[in-house]
């Protein structure tokens, strides 16, 4: 068979797959990057892979398949273009926890109970679903989640044992975790306070952090806008410690307001 032909019998093979699919087959080879998988009904050539982030979350990726071992996975994508099926075998290693966390829509309101604080984000114990075979809590929150305002550490925002209410965002196939938002429960503050200026108005801040490009200055409560360096001064400086200090007051004058990507540009040159 040519190339083409036998292109077409794959496509025409995978066509008929679709994500969320149950597949079997018998693993061809291991590697530390992939385990490559010959299908059930197509004997010709090793079409799915599982990466080792799909592999398990229970055990390391070296110990989740030999080469002549049967193995069942669910289908989390089809690549026609490549010819590849993606499959989790963690899926069906807890098909109790997949079906709960497949079943989730975005926006979704989650309850539970803060179980775990680390520097890379929140675990929550969900009062729904089923309990995580390895990581303290279903629900997960990453820093960025926590609040809309700006805080130097997890604890600052919550603690261990706490109840809180959050918004579900998505299913995290690698790690088997419902991303959950804290401050999606809270209004943006930053909106409303941008409806209430225009570019051009002065405000009144203090001086809250220097960076090497600028500074930023706290306008109001929470909220911080970047002074850039040159917009520091009506005179090149070479660094911001040069003409401000961390808790000086300035006057400055707002020259853009990006609400997309909620940053606020302030000039105390221009003020």
């Amino acid at each position: 068979m040519g190339d083409a032909a036998a292109g077409r019998t794959v496509r025409k093979f995978l066509a008929a797959i679709r994500v969320g699919d149950v597949c079997h087959g018998t693993v061809a080879a291991v590697s530390r990057s992939e385990i490559s998988v010959i299908l059930d009904g197509f004997t010709a050539q090793p079409l799915g892979t599982v990466w080792p982030l799909d592999g398990s979350w229970r055990r390391r990726f070296a110990d989740v398949a030999v080469v002549g071992q049967r193995i069942t996975g669910e289908v989390t994508a089809v690549d026609l273009d490549v010819g590849r099926v993606r499959l989790s075998t963690a899926a069906t290693e807890n098909p109790e926890l997949w079906a709960f966390l497949k079943r989730l829509r975005r926006g979704e309101l989650l309850v539970g109970t803060v179980a775990a604080i680390e520097r890379f984000g929140v675990f929550v114990a969900l009062d729904e679903g089923p309990e995580h075979p390895v990581y303290p809590g279903v629900g997960f929150i990453t820093y960025p989640e926590l609040s809309w305002r700006r805080f130097e550490a997890a604890s600052d925002v919550v603690e261990v044992g706490q109840r809180v209410s959050c918004e579900f965002l998505q299913f995290d196939t690698w790690n088997g975790e419902a991303r959950l938002s804290l401050r999606a429960m809270q209004p943006d503050p930053f909106l409303a306070f941008a409806e209430g200026i225009v570019v051009g108005q002065r405000l009144s801040g203090r001086v809250t952090k220097l960076v090497p490009f600028g500074v930023f200055v706290q306008v109001a409560d929470g909220l911080e806008g970047l002074v850039h360096l040159s917009e520091l001064s009506s005179v090149p400086v070479a660094a911001p410690e040069d003409v401000v200090q961390i808790g000086d007051q300035l006057t400055v004058v707002v020259t853009d307001i990006d609400l997309e990507r909620r940053r606020l540009s302030l000039s105390r040159r221009q003020a």
